[in-house]
């Protein structure tokens, strides 16, 4: 067995971690740190009867994982002090969301940027109030700084001179050329209050917009990650919700997002066990390539389809915009590079 399939298995509970050999673990090692799952499979495993070595580096792995949640969270409190003075109302999303929203899928996940989304008639207050609370720009090109404001769902990212934390401030979830466009009033509209006293999306929508950055807006670059992110977190919501999934499927109705979590919803089934409820069990011949894209690591973690990776981050351009765009902007940053 292959060790992207010995570490899925691991995170569904299929593989019993006390039988590896060492040299299994070389291999299972490898691909949870080039997926940035690392921590997370050390969550996992918490309670396993593992090799010295292997409990040892998970137990490091657990414990910077919970001050990267800490600073996470801190550097949400501090846009909250820039923004909410001004009156500007945010959203926190994906990983400082589920940090703050206590979920279990927040369990080891790496944190990088600070993602918020605001409504777009206040984006240019925010960007303004973020400036002069320490933030500044990451890009300075030109054409660059042109295309995320053009064309893009957030502003260009902005670091913190002190700190060298990076904020992106969304206005939707997907970019404005998408031929998905989602409805962003209604994100933003329709959060809820986390334990942490931050707004975050309400559970339909945080799987849609889960969904939607695995699927619908990428290469499937960290897919197994977002893919668990899901997997646990429409796993929770039903648990508690009877109705969840009927919401789901009216929100990503609602969104225009039905295939991506749909798909979302199989690929979760089929790589950690996921159950489904009626209605959802479904299968499409396409699932394949993105099953395949999403386990294509090789024993040491390094990518093993590389056509199979090229087709999928042509599709993600593909999807992003429309063909004469797509032309003038590869055409564009070829030149300048």
């Amino acid at each position: 067995m292959s060790a992207v399939q010995t570490f899925v298995d691991l995170l569904a509970g299929r593989c019993n971690a006390s039988t590896l050999a060492p040299r299994d673990w070389d291999g299972v090692i490898g691909v949870a740190r080039s997926e940035a799952m690392l921590a997370t499979l050390a969550h996992r495993l918490a309670d396993a009867d593992l090799p010295r070595t292997v409990a040892a580096l998970f137990a490091d792995q657990r414990a910077s994982a919970t001050v990267a949640q800490r600073q996470a969270l801190w550097e949400a409190e501090m846009a909250r002090r820039a923004l909410t003075p001004l009156g500007i109302d945010f959203v926190l999303l994906k990983g400082a969301a589920y940090a703050a929203a206590g979920m279990t899928c927040a369990a080891g996940r790496q944190i990088g940027d600070l993602d918020i989304l605001v409504s777009e008639p206040d984006v240019r207050r925010a960007e303004n109030a973020l400036l002069k609370a320490g933030w500044e720009w990451v890009k300075s090109d030109p054409y660059d700084d042109f295309y995320y404001r053009e064309h893009m769902h957030e502003l260009p990212p902005l670091i913190h001179k002190v700190r060298d934390r990076m904020i992106d401030v969304h206005h939707t979830i997907l970019p404005r050329t998408h031929r998905i466009t989602p409805d962003a009033l209604a994100l933003v509209s329709d959060a809820v209050t986390s334990t942490e006293g931050f707004a975050v999306l309400n559970p339909a929508d945080m799987a849609c917009h889960c969904a939607a950055h695995m699927l619908a807006d990428g290469d499937l670059q960290g897919g197994l990650r977002n893919l668990w992110d899901f997997h646990l977190m429409t796993r929770d919501f039903a648990a508690t919700d009877p109705g969840f999934w009927e919401q789901l499927d009216a929100r990503a109705r609602l969104h225009g997002l039905q295939d991506a979590v749909q798909r979302a919803a199989r690929l979760s089934r089929d790589l950690y066990g996921a159950v489904l409820p009626a209605g959802w069990n479904g299968q499409e011949a396409n699932d394949r390539w993105f099953r395949q894209r999403l386990l294509a690591r090789d024993d040491w973690g390094r990518g093993t389809r590389p056509l199979l990776e090229q087709a999928f981050y042509i599709r993600s351009h593909w999807l992003r915009m429309p063909p004469t765009m797509l032309a003038q902007h590869l055409w564009t940053k070829w030149r300048k590079r």
